[in-house]
């Protein structure tokens, strides 16, 4: 399941890379978003694929029935998925000021405005 976890995470961080790379900030924004999921995938396939109980002890016990799932990686994903959010919303933001002020979402032609 790792292996292909590594090749899902692969063609994300590619297609991200490959997408942030292109004239339009239309594909950058989508690309970003891929490196962010990619992102996510590996911290989760970091923290391990096990199966377990969650980490709460009932009252009286000192030992856990069955191993526990970790729950650093989750909390670590639901963090970067709250970040990734924001700064896609902001880039967003910045995206439709920046066509409503020059008409264009082309990259190259951005670089013609400068004064």
């Amino acid at each position: 399941m790792e292996a292909v976890l590594a090749m899902v995470i692969g063609t994300l961080y590619g297609g991200g890379l490959y997408l942030m790379m292109r004239r339009n900030l239309v594909q950058l924004i989508i690309g970003l978003g891929l490196l962010s999921h990619g992102a996510n995938l590996l911290i989760f396939t970091a923290g391990g694929l096990r199966r377990g109980g969650a980490p709460i002890l009932a009252e009286g016990e000192t030992h856990f029935a069955a191993a526990p799932s970790d729950p650093l990686p989750q909390a670590l994903i639901l963090t970067a998925i709250v970040i990734s959010f924001a700064v896609t919303a902001f880039a967003l933001a910045l995206f439709l000021r920046t066509y409503q002020t020059t008409g264009t979402d082309d990259v190259n032609a951005l670089k013609e405005t400068d004064p």
